[in-house]
């Protein structure tokens, strides 16, 4: 039972990394940008979710639409200020930007909050499920599989089934295009910033309430995993970013479980490595073929 308990567990962690890595497929997908600055908004998220709870003394649905809120304002902002002026520059400029911002949102988390970790509450009050004697099964891991699932699906729905979206899918395709038929495409941009945002304050929250502590570097790692995910499943595919986010938590949690905690993040590297040796575009990608 205990590989079941492991496998079950992956898929909890792995269904986190798959919701922030949406924020970046769908960055990258119709801005054509690498927003590494994207675990710090979920840094972010946390911090707002827990200073809500904690000293302000909201109710957990008000905390975590604040925190939404805030990642939202915070992720359309970065983009106006730091991505909007380089959207015609080398992809070496948005990159450095990126982590200028990334390195900016941490250090002012050191400032307000402190270098100590902070205890977070968990969000998630409902009860575990006991299946047997050894497997059990979080309400935090419950909820976050849930929330993951519902999350995707309607994300899809909205992209394929709403104009926004249509808009979405026309500047992913041809950004000049879309603007000589009347697509806003700093709106839509904007938009998408502000989704991936907002969904990274939800990400932060179930990750928090996982792992009970938070401080200026708790979205770092996961930031970083949830781009291997990303590319593993197909950068710019929402299907591929759950599978390679799923898939990437059960290799981490096997890996430690099995082989090594400390070697757990160097085999989830390898693993990418493989990938990109094999099928550079991903589980789910598409090579384009660019016209000259």
């Amino acid at each position: 039972m205990s590989f079941i308990s492991f496998l079950i567990s992956g898929i909890s962690l792995g269904s986190i990394y798959a919701l922030i890595a949406l924020g970046y497929t769908m960055v990258y997908g119709i801005a054509k940008m690498l927003n590494f600055a994207h675990g710090d908004v979920i840094m972010v998220g946390g911090f707002v979710v827990f200073t809500a709870m904690s000293t302000m003394q909201q109710p957990v649905w008000l905390s975590i639409l604040m925190g939404m809120v805030v990642c939202t304002v915070l992720g359309v902002t970065i983009e106006k200020i730091a991505y909007k002026p380089l959207r015609n520059a080398s992809p070496l400029s948005v990159l450095i930007t990126a982590i200028g911002v990334s390195y900016l949102l941490q250090n002012l988390a050191l400032l307000i909050f402190g270098s100590s970790s902070q205890t977070f509450q968990s969000v998630v009050s409902l009860p575990p499920i006991r299946i047997t004697e050894t497997l059990v099964i979080t309400g935090e891991t419950i909820v976050t599989i849930i929330t993951t699932v519902v999350i995707m699906v309607g994300l899809t729905l909205f992209i394929n089934r709403t104009k926004p979206g249509q808009a979405m899918l026309a500047v992913s395709e041809d950004r000049g295009a879309a603007q000589l038929m009347g697509v806003n495409v700093n709106g839509t941009i904007s938009l998408t910033f502000a989704i991936g945002s907002a969904l990274a304050a939800v990400a932060g929250v179930l990750l928090c309430s996982m792992y009970p502590q938070i401080n200026a570097y708790t979205g770092q790692m996961p930031g970083i995993k949830a781009f291997i995910a990303a590319v593993f499943g197909g950068i710019g595919s929402i299907p591929g970013a759950m599978i390679g986010g799923v898939l990437l938590g059960i290799i981490e949690n096997l890996s430690r479980a099995y082989i090594s905690s400390q070697l757990s993040d160097a085999i989830v590297f390898a693993v990418l490595i493989l990938m990109l040796l094999i099928k550079p575009t991903g589980i789910l990608g598409r090579k384009l073929n660019e016209k000259v």
